[in-house]
């Protein structure tokens, strides 16, 4: 009688571990091999160094020696073709390529082919709106399903796209304003808008008015009367810097009023970087304000829950979910972040990973 709810839980436990499975990380060492940091291990993938590589969060697709297209997925590598195809990309979740024209989507093992003809095409990390030159329609491609979305036949073709992870927000052929959200359209101005720019579960944008509106988990408010002097957004989360020249930060449905004064700063994913009125390096982190250096860097990356750079005294110094730590002070050839992995080189090929505290060679 047991066993049902044990075989139960142990899926769910599965399922679970699966949907925050580790971010991943490739280098090539230093005889030519292609390696893959996945896990807390490091495993060899290929004997010869691939002639293009991009790294997504569950997905490494590349380009290998011979042009043959694979990608490495679930600890293993597929091969998708060989000599087919001319561009891909990489998300969160999936992988888009082209052979020839023709669209095609790699998502969770599985490939399917969106489109016989395409030419233009915008992907988040779930999400791939595309226009199909089979039918002159736009569609989208969410959570494994293809969904109608405006009708080139109905008008001019769309001029204004922006898609990010799970949502996408468009002017259609009519100057309406749609969002195409958690497979629905939604008509959210029939008016068209002055600007716009989306993140994760969040769209804001000026209106017809010069209103400051955010759309966020299918709600708007209107945030500000008049158009703000600057915005980006982020996921699940806005900054910007309001008529009234106070600096702030919507998030989790609220307000954060960070002060008066017009910053230097930089969204990426869930953080925003900024340089405070006394110069100083702090950053924004799901409600909290950290400070990392007494002056703004020139030069920092942000991915998903992290920051990294080189501070003044030559360490690599990485953010990464409310935590700070002090990477290396070795002299370094190159580094990168790769969502919440800094991957750096010293030497010739001689290659480290850091990852939550803890260092891999």
């Amino acid at each position: 009688m047991l066993r049902k709810p044990a075989f139960l839980l142990a899926f769910i436990l599965l399922s679970f571990n699966y949907a925050i499975a580790q971010p991943l990380t490739t280098f090539t060492n230093i005889q030519n091999q292609m390696m893959v940091w996945d896990n807390g291990m490091i495993r060899k993938v290929d004997y010869l160094q691939p002639i293009q590589t991009k790294v997504g969060r569950t997905a490494i697709p590349y380009l290998d020696n011979s042009r043959s297209f694979k990608i490495y997925y679930g600890g293993g590598v597929k091969t998708i073709n060989v000599g087919f195809t001319n561009s891909f990309d990489v998300s969160d979740n999936l992988v888009t390529f082209l052979n020839a024209s023709s669209l095609n989507v790699f998502d969770h093992g599985n490939v399917k082919n969106l489109s016989g003809m395409c030419q233009q095409y915008f992907m988040g990390d779930s999400l791939v709106l595309f226009y199909d030159g089979v039918r002159s329609e736009y569609k989208a491609y969410y959570n494994g399903n293809v969904y109608p979305i405006e009708n080139f036949l109905a008008g001019a073709p769309i001029d204004v796209i922006k898609v990010s992870d799970n949502i996408a927000a468009y002017i259609n052929y009519a100057g309406q304003f749609h969002f195409f959200y958690h497979g629905n359209i939604i008509n959210q101005d029939n008016y068209q808008v002055n600007s716009f720019d989306v993140g994760r579960n969040t769209v804001a944008y000026v209106d017809i008015n010069n209103q400051f509106r955010i759309f966020q988990n299918g709600k708007t408010r209107k945030v500000d009367d008049f158009k703000p002097a600057s915005y980006v957004v982020g996921d699940n989360l806005v900054a910007f810097v309001g008529s009234d020249n106070h600096f702030k930060i919507y998030y989790n449905d609220s307000v954060y009023n960070i002060g008066f004064f017009t910053p230097t700063y930089q969204v990426g994913d869930y953080i925003v970087a900024y340089e405070d009125p006394s110069g100083y390096f702090k950053v924004f982190y799901k409600g909290e304000i950290y400070t990392l250096e007494s002056y703004y860097p020139e030069n920092f990356k942000i991915k998903y829950n992290s920051l990294a750079y080189v501070n003044r005294t030559n360490t690599l110094r990485m953010f990464s979910e409310g935590e700070t730590y002090d990477v290396t002070t070795a002299d370094l050839v190159n580094w990168d972040l790769f969502y919440d992995v800094v991957q750096y080189q010293i030497g010739q090929n001689i290659f480290r990973v850091f990852y939550q505290g803890r260092e891999y060679e």
